[in-house]
């Protein structure tokens, strides 16, 4: 295509600037979503098995969302997409926190309770039986319903800024069952 040569060089240079700059965000948008973090479905949720076929995992919970029925699991993977986007409030909140000058253990201890917080809003939507078990289980291992306390943990560890990596991860087992991955987002 040839451009009338009233054009001003002017008015030309902006607008080839302009293009490249849009081809830019283009391949940016493509790097983002080859990228993507937060929570990542990462394939279609495995159809239910039958609960007298034998579970491969030691965790309880995946042996228990192997066996629900589809509409369930469904609602189990929303829940854990919901339990992921509170861990990216944690991070948020622990570069805040670092940002404004809070020790290693105050960070810690804030994300803890954001942790169990996070535990209560996730079982939420379980069952009473499974949050029963859940509970039941964390009683006899930390005497706590929603899990260890930052003491607990730090007892574990051996140091705040440990504990604070033990309070953002999840269990791969779950969310690989729920067919999810959790990549966390840059925080900045």
């Amino acid at each position: 295509m040839r451009l009338p040569s009233s054009l001003p060089r002017r008015v030309l240079v902006p607008l080839a600037a302009a293009a490249a700059a849009l081809l830019g965000t283009t391949a940016a948008a493509s790097a983002d979503v080859a990228e993507a973090c937060g929570s990542v479905i990462t394939a279609p949720l495995a159809p239910p098995v039958s609960a007298d076929e034998p579970c491969p995992s030691t965790d309880p919970v995946v042996c228990r969302i192997r066996v629900l029925p589809m509409d369930q699991k469904v609602e189990a993977q929303r829940t854990r997409m919901r339990y992921h986007a509170l861990l990216e409030e944690m991070h948020r909140t622990a570069a805040d926190m670092r940002d404004a000058g809070a020790t290693d253990e105050e960070i810690a201890r804030e994300l803890v309770d954001m942790r169990n917080q996070a535990k209560e809003i996730t079982r939420a939507g379980m069952t009473p039986e499974e949050v029963r078990l859940l509970e039941e289980r964390n009683i006899a291992k930390y005497g706590n319903p929603l899990g260890p306390t930052a003491d607990q943990l730090f007892a574990k560890y051996g140091s705040w800024q440990q504990v604070t990596d033990a309070s953002m991860r999840t269990s791969y087992a779950v969310d690989r069952e729920l067919s999810l991955a959790y990549r966390p987002c840059p925080v900045g």
